[in-house]
């Protein structure tokens, strides 16, 4: 669940416990990750983070020393996190490790503490001597011209042909943006989810709306001409989607620890901010992307239907959902593996239904059964058998009345 203001706030605990605080010796991985190795060992280091949309950036700097050893980084060290489902940072002793601290950063310090990337279903990574990822777009909270300016002017790409809602989780576009904020944005703007992109999104500008303030001020020195423009300015705010993408995230920011708070994990306020997401009343449906989207009222024009096979299976996946981020990158569709499986199915019910046929190896009762089915096709003149009298009062019951005056009209004339 982690997004753009949950990996802020992780990025502010960070700095906040380990302010004046000096590391030493090596980054120390677990043995079960499969992240790589952060080759970095320093007598004397400090640690500080930054933020940008859903990754998070560990700069160690090492601190100058005349009795630096062989071997020592003397130069700093960018490591970039990226929180999967559900990763986030710890500061405790070392006495009290968490269970699925992957990655460790231990203090020079006696009692030792130690700052961890905790990561229980191990969907996060790290990547050592990381740059943001250049398939990310700007930060939705801290690069909110940028962000603008590169929707605004981009609405003719292909991937505004999607819905809204999906199109809110292109991180190339809305870095920062993930479910539960996508489900709030559109709720409170009170758009329908599953609506074409682009038709929610033409008509904005990429000017920033602050900026637009000034020009208003400047046309017009009137009062009441400036308190008219004042209200088209705020009426134009509360319905610009851009613009909530910016807000609503640092809403989340604003609540503080109580949003992040890995110490004492209270969520309650974060809880009660929820409008949509999650909330008793509220419908839900998956995306085209296997993602559970939150709304109100009616879905959209384009809201994929879903059989009940694939309700019913999406229901007990619902708790192993992977927030993973997608930008216009072809992703392998699931339509192979489920082929698959179909072919299979298929196959055994073929290999039950043609079983090889063993001479003598049939029921007495199936070839007296055969025998009157013969006897029944062949033709006979005179006197009709039992079993055709029996295939004639089926055939007066299955077909009716008129069928049968014909059979027996044509006997009569025998």
């Amino acid at each position: 669940m982690p997004e753009g203001p949950e990996l802020h706030l992780a990025s502010l605990y960070v700095n906040k416990m380990c302010a004046g605080v000096v590391f030493t010796g090596p980054v120390r991985k677990s043995d079960v990750s499969k992240s790589p190795d952060v080759s970095f060992t320093c007598e004397a280091y400090r640690i500080a983070a930054t933020s940008r949309g859903k990754e998070v950036k560990l700069t160690l700097t090492p601190m100058k020393s005349d009795d630096a050893k062989a071997g020592q980084a003397d130069q700093p060290m960018d490591v970039v996190f990226r929180f999967g489902m559900s990763g986030y940072f710890r500061f405790t002793t070392e006495d009290d490790l968490p269970k699925h601290a992957h990655l460790r950063f231990y203090s020079k310090e006696t009692p030792c503490r130690v700052l961890s990337f905790v990561d229980a279903r191990r969907f996060g990574s790290w990547q050592p001597k990381g740059k943001w990822q250049p398939d990310r777009g700007p930060c939705i909270m801290f690069e909110y011209e940028s962000f603008r300016e590169k929707v605004v002017s981009h609405l003719s790409d292909r991937a505004f042909d999607k819905p809204i809602c999906e199109v809110l989780l292109n991180q190339k576009y809305f870095n920062g943006i993930g479910n539960y904020l996508r489900a709030e944005i559109l709720f409170r703007l009170n758009i329908p989810p599953f609506v074409p992109a682009r038709t929610v999104l033409e008509g904005l500008e990429s000017d920033d709306l602050f900026g637009n303030e000034k020009a208003v001020k400047n046309e017009t020195k009137d009062t009441k001409t400036s308190g008219r423009a004042k209200q088209m300015r705020l009426k134009a705010e509360t319905g610009d989607l851009l613009r909530l993408c910016h807000t609503v995230p640092l809403e989340v920011v604003n609540l503080g620890g109580k949003g992040y708070d890995p110490q004492k994990q209270d969520y309650s306020d974060f809880e009660a901010w929820l409008q949509c997401y999650y909330v008793k009343g509220m419908k839900s449906i998956r995306d085209h992307n296997g993602r559970t989207m939150w709304f109100k009222g009616d879905p959209g024009p384009m809201a994929p239907k879903e059989s009940p096979k694939a309700k019913k299976r999406a229901k007990k996946e619902d708790d192993h959902e992977d927030d993973h981020d997608y930008t216009d990158k072809k992703k392998v569709s699931r339509g192979r593996s489920d082929s698959t499986s179909k072919k299979k199915n298929v196959v055994k019910r073929e290999t039950m239904t043609k079983t090889p046929k063993k001479e003598n190896a049939r029921p007495k009762e199936v070839g007296t059964k055969m025998k009157k089915t013969r006897e029944v096709n062949t033709p006979q003149h005179g006197k009709r058998s039992t079993a055709r009298k029996r295939k004639n009062s089926s055939v007066e019951s299955a077909e009716g009345p008129q069928r049968r005056s014909g059979r027996v009209t044509r006997q009569n004339s025998k």
